[in-house]
């Protein structure tokens, strides 16, 4: 005979509601994006109004009128009688019973104009390039071969596909048959092209393209050593081996260095020496301004995170009339929905109100905790700061504190900074006191910008000034910082 086991367990799990998703939704949103989502809300949703948009009724008292704002309380209102609102507007028959959110198609009347956004029609790198190709005298199929390089350059300006590739993809894909003498006399015409260097396969070829572009534009010159360092010497050159250079060359340190100033001079990245760009530009805009007035720091939030949003009172007053006439189905079905498309708006209204609340107290702790560096822009006085600091701080989640640290700008008198720039782990000098690693960072960096080119210094000795100052941190410790600031091992900063 079987018999069942009952067992019961206990476990503890975290459910967030769905105004809780909402809210952190909204808290990783840039300004520029919170504004498009209220539009969205609005438009979704016709309870839901903007009090900068809207045009209010004489007879209508507002926020102005009364110093109070009164989106939540429908007893003072005095409504217009000849309210155009009509729940059949935003019912249709087979959705009565359906309460989900769902009006984006239905918001709109017969009578509404219809407006299109307008295209932005910018020119990109690939069209800057393909208006210079159809100058060239070409054949319709090289134009075919041209453009299909064009189309696979990289951001940087690079032809990553090999030409025995590109031979076989406009076979298969476009039904062009070429053979790689036809490819590569064309990509040496798209190499001619402007900028210098475009359409290289390598950073010594775009180099090289660069370099005889040069001697062509300017016959007078001589570019002959440089063209030869790249040609011949490439590998010593990228690890800056000058003196075998100068050595295998036969020439003197004073005879190389004019030569390799002009590759210096060279863009390795092509592409973005044009003026048409290939991606768009992204402009800052702070969710925070701080200031500093007689000695004190002063935060403001800009003023796009605090929309004023409010209950339509139409929708209210339609709330209020349904529900004296709700004996029928219908009657009581359109109160259902009024009161759903209600209460979603004061749903969004609240987390709204909530972001803004977060964003600043988040802030405000940042501040108070690096206090001295807004009063005086010298990173070195920025203090060791973790996520958890400043949720112990406020009294929030770290992941609220982090969602606003990684998406959040705020401009200050000494520029516009992401959040996270003021977070930094901690060490402990010589004197037994927490310091942040980016004063460390910022020593380090001083002493390289410092140091004898001709003789840069290594890690170790990078560590032993640190040692000196107070620092007293590992070489490994001094390597990972230099990896992290973008500073090449001392070799590589090397100049003659």
């Amino acid at each position: 005979m079987n018999t069942q086991r009952l067992t019961q367990t206990q476990r503890q799990e975290l459910k967030l509601s769905p105004q809780q998703i909402q809210l952190m939704k909204l808290l990783q949103l840039p300004l520029i994006e919170l504004e498009q989502r209220i539009k969205e809300e609005i438009e979704a949703n016709p309870a839901l109004e903007d009090s900068h948009e809207n045009d209010y009724d004489d007879n209508e008292p507002t926020a102005d009128d009364n110093g109070e704002n009164d989106d939540y309380n429908d007893d003072e209102v005095d409504f217009n009688k000849d309210d155009e609102f009509d729940i059949t507007d935003y019912l249709q028959d087979d959705e009565l019973d359906d309460y989900s959110y769902k009006l984006q198609a239905n918001n709109y009347s017969t009578d509404d104009d219809s407006y299109e956004t307008p295209i932005v029609n910018e020119e990109t790198f690939q069209d800057y390039l393909n208006q210079q190709l159809a100058y060239r005298n070409l054949t319709e199929k090289q134009l075919e071969i041209g453009q299909y390089i064009i189309g696979n350059l990289d951001d940087n300006g690079y032809l990553n596909r090999p030409v025995p590739n590109i031979v076989d993809d406009m076979l298969f894909t476009m039904n062009v048959a070429t053979t790689e003498e036809e490819v590569t006399e064309v990509l040496h015409i798209v190499q001619e092209l402007d900028p210098p260097g475009i359409a290289a396969r390598d950073l010594q070829e775009c180099l090289m393209i660069q370099l005889h572009r040069l001697q062509e534009d300017n016959p007078l010159a001589d570019y002959s050593l440089s063209i030869r360092i790249i040609k011949d010497y490439f590998e010593e050159f990228t690890r800056k081996h000058y003196d075998k250079i100068a050595k295998k060359m036969e020439v003197s340190n004073r005879e190389l260095k004019p030569a390799l100033d002009e590759i210096l001079k060279l863009n390795p990245k092509p592409a973005d020496a044009s003026t048409s760009g290939s991606k768009n530009i992204h402009y800052i805009t702070p969710d925070f301004f701080v200031f500093v007035h007689d000695g004190k720091v002063e935060l403001s939030l800009d003023g796009r995170n605090t929309p004023e949003l409010h209950i339509s009172k139409s929708y209210l007053k339609m709330l209020d009339d349904f529900s004296k006439n709700k004996d029928s189905r219908n009657m009581q079905e359109a109160v259902q929905f009024v009161k759903q498309k209600i209460e979603s708006a004061k749903w969004f209204i609240d987390a709204i109100n909530q972001r803004q609340n977060t964003l600043y107290i988040t802030m405000k702790a940042i501040v108070d905790i690096q206090e001295e560096y807004f009063l005086t822009g010298d990173e070195t006085k920025l203090k060791p700061m973790i996520l958890k600091d400043v949720a112990d701080k406020v009294g929030l989640d770290i992941s609220t504190i982090s969602r606003v640290a990684n998406s959040k700008y705020v401009q200050t008198p000494y520029g516009t900074f992401l959040l996270k720039f003021f977070f930094s782990e901690g060490i402990t000098n010589q004197e037994g006191e927490e310091v942040s690693t980016r004063e460390i960072k910022k020593i380090l960096r001083d002493s390289v910008d410092g140091e004898d080119k001709a003789n840069p210094m290594t890690d170790e000795q990078l560590m032993l000034v640190l040692k000196e100052k107070g620092y007293p941190i590992a070489r490994r410790t001094v390597a990972k910082y230099r990896e992290q600031m973008g500073i090449p091992v001392g070799r590589m900063r090397k100049r003659i």
